[in-house]
């Protein structure tokens, strides 16, 4: 197993910012290529599949993503170099998510020439995941369809995410009406967004999730004004808002327009939540094994799958995006040997 600890050394060393994963897909695309496994590609994506695919046979997806985010200002150490101490690797990525990409990676490649599987297995190393873009697994989707089922590898300590929360991105405009601040004169913009950001604050959804929870509002920018002495007559703030199952993103959209009197813009909202029930057979086989399910707040490819999927994978997601960010070695072994167990049991 320790050629997938030189793989992920490799790619912490090669810079990966989403949209610049170019030379992190070769790194890939040369590892695919070394252990003789056919891949196809799209952008900086790649993806393969068993080698004794079948039609007949239901497809599971084992998906992570090879971008990162731009290293924290607070790293003491070079974000691009492996350094290891003992069992801990560090590097940019390391965590989020090289470690679930290589364990992933080395899960399929252990099944690659099964003759005897229920299932076809394709692997996605996919781009853009960071910033939820376009050309990242949208893409792919369709060029390996139908999937019935996907493994997405985030940092969840090997617990399972049976399901996350979406993401909902609102631009909130209120306008006023601009005027001299010495004259009793104008409406002040800023003043408006502040009563309404003040009932967001304290707005809540009424259905609330067993696994997710409340939906979850939080502004998070807020910009207005030109000088000193002008009232300003527009106030631009931001709404993130992580909805549970019982929310589309466009229907909260809609509900938290009702609640204010800003102009409500909705960024996207594709990004929905997703997830499984606890009876699907590998929430069950999970669960007989002890691992914990939980529902995830963060969001990932998931939200774009048209089908059922879970997160899990090696690593902690505490870690993800933090300065000196780091993995166990021994983490993402014993992921392998998890992943590989838990598909040599799943019956879909």
């Amino acid at each position: 197993m320790s050629k997938y600890i030189e793989l992920l050394k490799q790619l912490i060393a090669t810079p990966s910012f989403s949209k610049e994963e170019e030379n992190a897909a070769e790194v890939m695309r040369d590892f695919l290529t070394a252990e003789k496994i056919t891949f196809k590609t799209i952008d900086n994506n790649t993806w393969a599949f068993n080698k004794f695919f079948s039609k007949e046979k239901p497809t599971i997806l084992l998906n992570s993503h090879i971008d990162t985010v731009k290293p924290a200002k607070g790293y003491t150490r070079d974000p691009f170099s492996p350094d290891e101490e003992d069992d801990q690797l560090f590097g940019l990525g390391s965590n989020d998510a090289g470690g679930p990409l290589v364990a992933l990676l080395a899960t399929f490649v252990h099944f690659y020439q099964r003759t005897d599987l229920p299932f076809n297995l394709v692997f996605v190393a996919s781009a853009e995941e960071e910033i939820s873009g376009r050309r990242g697994l949208e893409i792919v989707l369709p060029k390996i369809a139908p999937v019935e089922f996907a493994i997405v590898g985030e940092p969840t300590r090997m617990d399972v995410a049976i399901a996350e929360k979406g993401l909902l991105v609102l631009d909130c405009h209120a306008h006023g009406k601009s005027g001299h601040t010495a004259r009793y004169e104008g409406e002040n913009a800023l003043y408006k967004a502040l009563d309404d950001i003040e009932i967001l604050r304290n707005f809540k959804f009424e259905k609330i999730s067993d696994v997710l929870g409340e939906v979850k509002i939080t502004v998070t920018m807020i910009e207005a004004g030109t000088q000193h002495n002008v009232i300003p007559d527009v106030c631009h703030f931001v709404v993130d808002v992580r909805t549970n199952e019982f929310y589309k993103n466009k229907n909260a959209a809609e509900i938290i327009a009702k609640a204010i009197k800003s102009e409500v813009k909705p960024r996207s909202v594709r990004l929905n939540s997703s997830g499984i029930s606890e009876q699907h057979p590998f929430a069950v086989l999970a669960k007989s094994k002890d691992i914990k399910l939980f529902g995830s707040p963060t969001t990932s490819d998931q939200a774009i799958m048209p089908f059922l999927s879970v997160k899990m994978g090696p690593g902690d997601s505490a870690r993800s995006h933090t300065a000196d960010e780091f993995i166990y070695k021994s983490e993402i072994l014993a992921g392998i040997e998890r992943y590989i167990e838990l598909l040599e049991e799943l019956k879909l």
